[in-house]
């Protein structure tokens, strides 16, 4: 009689995590954004924040400079854009008087950062509730036993999580970028905003700083008890990200060589954002959707 064959355990290192089945995945995103569209009290809110920063603000701003003329206030501002870097002094129109000037240092470099800012908001509030809202609402037990992989489930949220704070940026720059045309373009010789600068900023490097704060909001979230407590530490984690987004988005626009260092800074988030996001996937077990994890 033979001895009977043994076969060695696979290493953990060999085995092979299940592919991604996008179905799944995007069957998780679906249900996450339809709570948000039927969660009014949410999104009427960032709807107004959207308005406040991207149209109302600065179109009263941009109005009043650009009807109030040659006063000596905007003569002061007008010689401080002296100190200005050389290649952002070359880019404010010539020829043209101080009021405007003034309006297109405004547009350009200090009112369109808030493209930055309002959607890492949104994004950072939708995804602090993400996972221990599901606990909370006690729908956990339900995501913890479908067929939906970990994975699926969390990339499903932080998709979820990114479509609102990237869709405001779209909208909401849209009709900024309007609004600074009509107000400032028809006195600087025609339609001048987004620059290339913005394009790159708003295509290349802001989706990465999203991707960092996301995955460290999704992290925190998958391990504090309550939606109140993930919104203040996601305020705490961000926060810090938020400054150095805004102060890198108006840095990159107004250096030398600009379109180069936002480049360099945008390629530097991507690898920063991938390396979260990988490791940030352990954070979600199937025992923290059900709130019995240990949460070592």
């Amino acid at each position: 009689m033979s001895a009977p064959v043994v076969t060695a355990p696979t290493p953990a290192s060999a085995r092979r995590a299940p592919a991604i089945v996008w179905s799944r995945l995007f069957t998780v995103t679906r249900t996450e954004l339809r709570q948000l569209y039927e969660s009014k009290d949410f999104w009427v809110p960032m709807v107004i924040l959207g308005g406040f920063f991207f149209l109302i603000v600065p179109a009263f701003l941009l109005s009043v400079i650009t009807s109030i003329g040659n006063v000596d206030a905007v003569q002061q501002v007008s010689d401080a854009l002296k100190l200005l870097p050389s290649t952002a002094r070359q880019a404010v129109p010539q020829g043209v008087d101080p009021s405007t000037q003034v309006s297109y240092v405004l547009a350009v470099y200090l009112f369109a950062p808030i493209a930055v800012v309002v959607p890492l908001t949104i994004s950072t509030a939708v995804g602090a509730s993400s996972i221990v809202g599901e606990r909370e609402r006690g729908t956990g037990e339900f995501l913890a036993h479908s067929p939906a992989d970990v994975r699926e489930i969390y990339l499903g949220k932080l998709i979820a999580s990114l479509v609102p704070g990237y869709l405001t940026t779209v909208v909401g720059f849209g009709v900024y970028s309007l609004m600074v045309n009509l107000l400032v373009g028809r006195k600087v010789g025609g339609w001048f905003f987004p620059t290339p600068s913005w394009w790159l900023l708003i295509l290349w490097v802001l989706p990465p700083f999203m991707a960092i704060a996301l995955s460290l909001v999704l992290r925190l979230s998958a391990r504090v008890r309550s939606t109140a407590a993930a919104q203040q530490a996601a305020g705490l984690v961000t926060f810090p990200l938020i400054i150095i987004a805004y102060g890198q988005s108006t840095g990159a626009l107004v250096g030398s060589g600009a379109p180069t260092i936002a480049f360099v800074i945008g390629l530097v988030a991507w690898i920063i954002a991938f390396v979260l996001l990988a490791t940030g996937v352990r954070s979600l077990t199937r025992g923290r959707l059900l709130g019995v994890a240990d949460e070592r």
